[in-house]
């Protein structure tokens, strides 16, 4: 699969084109190039969650995603390469299922904040967002595995969960949206 770089620079991408895994050259502005850079930056603030204080099976759950992501962008980089499969998505599933189950309703929307790893994790769930719909345009014109689409709608869901979950962790309560006319304003 693919090549493993020895020499870091290569000078091949000094004209804005860069190689596929499987040696294709496309413009670096491409979708498919967009697809798997958003791969990329999400498991990048992945790495950013797990730098904090976590619980852990909340950390457990996040390396395992980290190499989920990993085999994602190898998938978007090799035209018809697949690696996520359905049994991926069911533990998302599982864990997401686990995680919501001793969460309150949802009365109001979340705002995106709270202490560190919870805003990290917020961050996370909007380039997820970002990188599924980078898939969904990069589906319409090429063939990609239909289960990628669907592994990365459930990460943003799990993503939000977490969020809930470590705001309670790192200082007990969401920071709420107030509706405008309400008498907090």
């Amino acid at each position: 699969m693919g090549h493993r770089l020895s020499k870091i620079y290569t000078r091949t991408g000094d004209k804005g084109e860069t190689g596929l895994g499987d040696g294709t050259r496309v413009n670096k502005d491409s979708i498919r190039v967009e697809a798997f850079g958003t791969v990329d930056e999400l498991n990048s603030i992945i790495g950013m969650v797990l730098a904090h204080k976590l619980p852990e099976n909340i950390r457990s759950c996040f390396e395992n995603i980290q190499h989920d992501l990993f085999n994602l962008g190898g998938e978007f980089s090799i035209p018809g390469y697949q690696t996520i499969q359905d049994s991926d998505i069911k533990r998302l599933e599982t864990i997401l299922d686990e995680l919501n189950a001793d969460l309150p309703r949802l009365k109001e929307f979340i705002l995106p904040a709270g202490g560190p790893a919870t805003s990290h994790c917020h961050l996370a769930r909007t380039v997820c967002r970002r990188a599924e719909r980078r898939a969904t345009t990069l589906a319409r014109d090429e063939d990609i595995n239909p289960v990628a689409l669907a592994y990365l709608n459930r990460l943003s869901d799990l993503l939000f969960v977490i969020a809930r979950v470590l705001a309670r962790v790192e200082n007990g309560k969401e920071v709420l949206w107030r509706r405008k006319g309400t008498s907090d304003e």
